[in-house]
């Protein structure tokens, strides 16, 4: 019989043996994020559709091509998170975290949801690793945001991986810089897609943003923004150098940069990969300092960044970096017949509760089968129970990796028994 469906297009199932690693990497990003005074946020996977509209940019290809929006049955229109930083924002919002002192700063490990042609490193579901900061508008707070993706990136032990700044400036010099990309434009715009026609006049920086090869040609030749910077910006963007430097952090100037959602002002970064077939941006973020008003709510600077967890394991793999070891059993308890079942099945739930991992056999399988068990499961020591080991009140513990024995007590003092024998040695091997 066929299976009823597989797992939808531009998604994957992540399996136990796979599921260390990730938790490797997300212990990782937690540590860093807490180092640096963050606390944890969780919000709906799906939010009201006009969130994203307003907050992330109807000219955005997020907005124009890939959320997944529906009506739910009351008749709101609901849609599937495309990002992280909208619904953070709407949350600090909602419940006025800034009343509980600024710098407002959240972490989250999150799904998204966006209709992509599936890739390696682009998917419908997607994870990712975000910070926000709230309330905070000096250049420092831009440095320190940037030097906590580093920090993550740099404990993970990744390689080949570069950091690439920019600024798009504030409302008041882009728009010197958006008459700018008009005028040029527009002497091509014969060429663009009909996608970057209709950006022409709406939002002229998005088509910088194209995948479209001709526009991407095209664009190559276009004004860059750090020419158009008021005083004020290219101040603070100088100021968020100097704080890199100080650092040790090294970076490179990219005036290309422009992120793909419209929220951004000022600082832009993103953390590239050069890894031979896995050459893309693996997280980003900058500075948005208007989306708070721009959501309905009182002026309060923000900025974050969201690191794609998928991108990181494939480049992790690819580096053939290590992950920790996936913990396994400690302790298998096989039996013989109903009464020694039962007493492994006690043995087992007391070792538990002293924190001890432990199985026993719940198929009703022969000791042969549960000995293959035992050894499929890697568990590192086993022990037989049948009606002489109970008679007697001992039993042996085998050590699977040296085949080393040793007796033991499965009487009242058996847990004792068990920490005394395995920690003779550091190791846990007699």
């Amino acid at each position: 019989m066929a299976l009823l469906t597989k797992a939808p297009k531009g998604t994957y199932d992540l399996l136990p043996r796979d599921t260390a690693r990730w938790q490797a990497v997300e212990a990782v990003m937690k540590s860093e994020a807490e180092l640096h005074g963050f606390r944890e946020i969780r919000t709906p996977v799906f939010e009201h559709t006009e969130l994203f509209l307003r907050g992330v940019g109807d000219t955005t290809d997020v907005v124009e091509k890939q959320m997944y929006t529906f009506e739910d049955k009351g008749g709101r229109s609901i849609t599937l998170r495309p990002e992280g930083t909208a619904g953070a924002a709407r949350a600090m919002l909602e419940h006025a975290l800034y009343n509980e002192g600024l710098p407002v700063k959240l972490y989250y490990n999150t799904s998204c949801y966006r209709y992509e042609k599936p890739q390696a490193g682009r998917l419908r579901e997607l994870h990712q690793f975000g910070v926000e900061m709230f309330g905070a508008a000096d250049p420092a707070a831009d440095a320190q945001v940037i030097l906590l993706a580093h920090g993550a990136i740099g404990r993970l032990g990744l390689r080949n991986i570069t950091l690439e700044i920019n600024s798009i400036g504030c409302p008041t010099c882009r728009a010197r810089y958006h008459q700018a990309l008009k005028e040029y434009f527009s002497a091509r715009c014969d060429e663009l897609c009909e996608t970057c026609l209709s950006r022409l006049e709406r939002n002229p920086m998005r088509i910088l943003d194209c995948k479209s090869p001709v526009c991407q040609e095209i664009a190559a030749g276009a004004p860059k923004i750090l020419d158009y910077l008021c005083d004020d910006c290219r101040t603070h963007f100088e100021a968020v150098q100097q704080y890199l430097t100080l650092a040790g952090v090294e970076f490179t100037v990219n005036p290309t940069i422009v992120r793909g959602l419209d929220y951004y002002t000022r600082t832009v970064f993103e953390f590239v990969s050069s890894e031979p077939g896995y050459s893309f941006a693996i997280g980003g973020g900058g500075r948005y300092d208007g989306l708070a008003e721009e959501l309905g709510g009182k002026s309060i600077p923000g900025l974050g960044f969201g690191l794609g967890m998928d991108r990181i394991l494939l480049v992790m793999q690819a580096q053939q970096i290590e992950f920790p070891a996936e913990e396994t059993c400690e302790v298998y308890l096989a039996s013989m017949g109903q009464a020694a079942q039962q007493k492994a099945f006690v043995l087992a739930q007391k070792m538990r509760e002293c924190g001890i991992a432990a199985e026993c056999d719940v198929c009703a399988r022969g000791l042969k089968a549960q000995m293959k068990y035992a050894d499929k499961i890697h568990a590192q020591y086993t022990i037989v129970l049948g009606d002489d080991e109970l008679a007697n009140g001992k039993a042996e513990l085998k050590n699977m990796a040296t085949g080393e024995k040793k007796e033991i007590s499965i009487g009242d003092d058996f847990i004792d028994a068990y920490l005394t024998l395995s920690t003779e040695q550091s190791d846990l091997a007699f």
